[in-house]
């Protein structure tokens, strides 16, 4: 066995990635997934694009590296996490599209539950927040607007999942997900570790629907010889969020990493127990190895991260390229007073409000598309920052360092915008490509290709460390401009 397999499930692309024992990636295949807009604030995917697309980057990536299936120890799976799929378990035919995480449809489902005084129970149980982010009430619509379904639910013909779920049932046949999905659904108890009764109750979900629940760290089966030439067993599964914590070896209490994708993702250790947070953070299930006790996490999320640098190509033709945003930016020394918010799919932590909406301020005359380009970038820094903030309140310490990954992390402009930002050193690794590498990670623990948490923590290496060079006077004027900016963007679309 040389080679764990890491499958990487994202909001816009499929890839995946063969590694060596050492963690490097030695081959990798991606394919960009087609998004769908039905109407303003829907967002759907194809679960079977999803499913060839992944399908495809696999065999790529092991065809690149001449490598046999007998040569692949396990197959790892990192995952969009809260988009959700129902399928027939008879057929395997999805009965819609998946509802994908940015999705704001249900969003009346939500104010009507937080309206009746349900949040509460919902936060104590799941350490979530009531919003259309997480899969319950998506599970709900799906149930509720496609006809038949819900009776087919009740006796057992639907099945449920995640995207993990999606996949290990096309791979396997089994229809499973780990903590770590399961406790993003808003119906897992983060105590109990298990489906929560009251809560299916309260979201109007039939129990035949959902998946088994199972470690992080697990040997669930083999994949179908006609995928790969041969079985290759799949034992690795986590969301992408959680896998990337993993992937940064952030396994003490305290340790904390942002990942900047689609989103940006800023998570950090809580140590075995939930921590609740006084600041609408999210409590949440990191991972749980073999017969070991869970890792908790607290969560902030940014909603769009990345995604403005896609919205200056697609949207606003500012850009050809999203790698020509950093030279664009270096063009001004600073955004001109600039601030674009990008709460193009509502705010997540620690607002959460489904209903704010994009906006550009600070406008003048001698704007230019170099002032907008450094604003996209601050504004990924600054939603960062509000996190940050928000988490170190709740941890009651200072972190000493931010382990960063993700595509947008490679940008040197952006990663010194969040170390000034922050006022703590930001450092990446050498290999940023951490969320399949914690996929891969997993997976070869269950099957004995790397020996503990020690080994995994010995492999980690930083490639650049970034350290803050703006003054706490300055840094606190921008966060407090960028708060008055965020204001104007929120409740706009009541």
């Amino acid at each position: 066995m040389r080679f764990v397999l890491a499958l990487d499930q994202g909001t816009t692309s499929s890839r995946a990635i063969l590694f060596d024992r050492s963690g490097r990636p030695v081959s990798s295949a991606q394919r960009e997934l087609g998004q769908h807009y039905p109407q303003p604030g829907w967002v759907e995917h194809d679960p079977d694009e999803i499913w060839s697309t992944q399908l495809d980057c696999a065999r790529q990536a092991l065809s690149a590296a001449g490598a046999r299936p007998g040569e692949v120890a396990a197959i790892g799976i990192a995952n969009q996490r809260e988009t959700t799929v129902i399928w027939e378990r008879a057929s395997g035919r999805p009965i819609a599209n998946a509802i994908v995480w940015q999705d704001r449809r249900t969003s009346q489902v939500c104010a009507r539950l937080r309206e009746q005084g349900c949040e509460a129970q919902v936060t104590a149980k799941t350490g979530l927040v009531l919003d259309p982010y997480f899969s319950a009430t998506k599970i709900g619509w799906l149930l509720d607007h496609v006809a038949g379904a819900r009776s087919k639910a009740e006796r057992g013909e639907l099945a449920f999942g995640t995207v993990d779920s999606w996949l290990i049932w096309k791979l396997t046949g089994a229809h499973v997900t780990d903590v770590s999905n399961a406790s993003r659904t808003s119906l897992f108890g983060l105590a109990s570790l298990d489906w929560d009764p009251q809560l299916l109750s309260l979201f109007g979900i039939p129990s035949p629907i959902l998946p088994s629940v199972t470690a992080s760290s697990q040997i669930l089966g083999p994949a179908r010889a006609e995928w790969f030439g041969a079985p290759v067993v799949v034992a690795g599964n986590a969301g992408d969020q959680q896998a990337a914590t993993f992937g940064q070896a952030c396994f003490a209490p305290g340790m904390a990493k942002n990942t900047y994708g689609t989103g940006c993702f800023l998570l950090a250790n809580a140590g075995t127990q939930p921590r609740a947070s006084a600041n609408r953070l999210l409590a949440t299930v990191g991972w749980k190895l073999n017969d070991g006790l869970p890792t908790y996490l607290l969560e902030g999320s940014v909603f769009v991260g990345g995604a403005v640098v896609q919205w200056l190509r697609d949207g606003l033709g500012v850009i050809r390229d999203a790698h020509e945003v950093e030279s664009l930016a270096r063009q001004v020394d600073d955004a001109g007073g600039v601030y674009l918010v990008p709460a193009f799919a509502g705010l997540g932590a620690p607002y959460w409000d489904p209903d704010a909406r994009g906006a550009i301020v600070g406008l003048t005359r001698g704007s230019t598309r170099a002032h907008l380009a450094r604003a996209a970038l601050e504004s990924i820094a600054l939603q960062s920052a509000e996190l940050l903030a928000a988490m170190q309140d709740d941890c009651g310490g200072a972190l000493r360092e931010l382990r960063v990954d993700g595509g947008a992390a490679r940008n040197d402009l952006l990663m010194q915008m969040q170390a000034d930002i922050l006022g703590v050193p930001v450092v990446r690794p050498a290999v940023t490509e951490t969320t399949a590498l914690g996929a891969a990670y997993l997976a070869g623990l269950a099957t004995g290709f790397w020996s503990g948490l020690g080994e995994i923590a010995s492999l980690w290496m930083a490639e650049r460390r970034f350290e803050p060079m703006m003054c706490d006077d300055e840094r606190q004027a921008r966060l407090s401009q960028w708060r008055r900016a965020v204001e104007r963007s929120r409740h706009w679309a009541r």
